[in-house]
């Protein structure tokens, strides 16, 4: 286990703002978050936040006074099960799209929408990742984890992580309780069935491909990615800041008479900013992007008070012109974390 003090979280996430952490863990074992829980006691302690990639989060401009725990455990095993089923267990440390890599590599199929997502696999679950019509919450099994509270090391079943769109225990009624050492998914050998989503069919239409090979998928889609969302290695940004919002059934009827498209009761929210005129313009340093209106482009700001303006305004402006109150999708550290 690797420990530091005061480090500026600025530099641990990608959006690139937030106060100086009093200690950041670094953990590259699969049992050390035992090690420093005890660490995290004996120094007295009372602040915690479990950190992936960064590339999810951002922080307050106040200085915390705890410890940041990053899991950097990243080691995948793969047993063939009966059939064309797969089961790969991988250290909740491990990049997000090189655990996709070896899953497509294999032939396996289920997670290759979701390539080209930064982060971690232990984060994937706490936000129930999901893109072009996949979601992670499909593929897992169960999680094993340590309950930071008390010690205990358990595995939680899908069933009981209670996954719906961006949501789990591990952002919910669980957030900040369970660390999660490893993601045991089940995937099957094949090709993706059904239809592909809009988008996505899109593009292969107009590079005339065919195959569904899991591996071409996920080529295609960070082709995709790539071509309408910034590399938060590159440049200060989260991701998609702003969560899609979900109506009700009865209120779709309304949608259509208002002009307002929508997939089922998903409302892409990046549509909504993109009619109220904000792609491209600046709020206080933070900048839409004029290619994904969901991208929250860090241009040239310090402060998390400048980031708290800014979705301030463009969320008051969405709601004067269609009347649905955006939701941002990142967590904060300093308004979240266990005290």
């Amino acid at each position: 286990m690797k420990i530091r003090e005061n480090v500026p979280i600025s530099k641990l996430v990608t959006m690139r703002i937030g106060g100086v952490a009093k200690y950041v863990f670094e953990l590259n074992k699969e049992l050390e978050i035992i090690k420093a829980r005890s660490e995290f006691k004996a120094r007295g302690l009372k602040k915690y936040y479990f950190l992936g990639g960064g590339a999810n989060t951002f922080a307050t401009d106040e200085d915390f006074n705890g410890v940041i725990i990053i899991n950097k455990y990243s080691d995948i095993t793969i047993e063939e099960l009966p059939g064309k089923e797969v089961k790969f267990t991988v250290g909740g440390g491990c990049k997000w799209d090189d655990f996709v890599d070896k899953t497509t590599e294999m032939g396996c199929t289920g997670v290759e929408c979701l390539a080209g997502i930064p982060g971690t696999v232990g984060a994937a679950p706490v936000q129930n990742i999901g893109a072009y019509g996949q979601d992670v919450s499909k593929m897992i099994s169960r999680i094993f984890v340590a309950d930071f509270l008390t010690g205990d090391l358990k595995w939680i079943e899908a069933d009981d992580c209670h996954f719906s769109y961006r949501k789990s225990i591990f952002n919910g009624k669980e957030r900040g309780k369970y660390f999660i050492i490893k993601v045991e998914f089940i995937l099957s050998r094949g090709e993706i069935s059904g239809e592909l989503y809009g988008s996505l069919q899109s593009y292969l239409d107009e590079k005339n491909i065919t195959s569904r090979e899991p591996a071409v998928l996920a080529e295609a889609v960070r082709n995709i990615r790539d071509s309408k969302l910034p590399d938060p290695e590159k440049i200060a940004s989260s991701g998609s800041f702003f969560k899609n919002i979900y109506v009700m059934p009865e209120e779709i009827e309304d949608l259509d008479k208002r002009g307002i498209p929508h997939h089922g009761t998903k409302v892409n929210t990046g549509w909504l900013i993109e009619k109220s005129g904000l792609k491209g313009r600046d709020f206080h340093g933070f900048k839409i992007s004029d290619k994904a209106a969901l991208v929250l482009i860090n241009d040239s700001a310090k402060k998390y008070a400048d980031l708290e303006r800014a979705v301030e305004e463009i969320s008051e402006i969405v709601f004067d012109k269609f009347g649905f109150r955006l939701e941002q999708e990142p967590n904060v550290i300093g308004k979240e974390d266990r005290k």
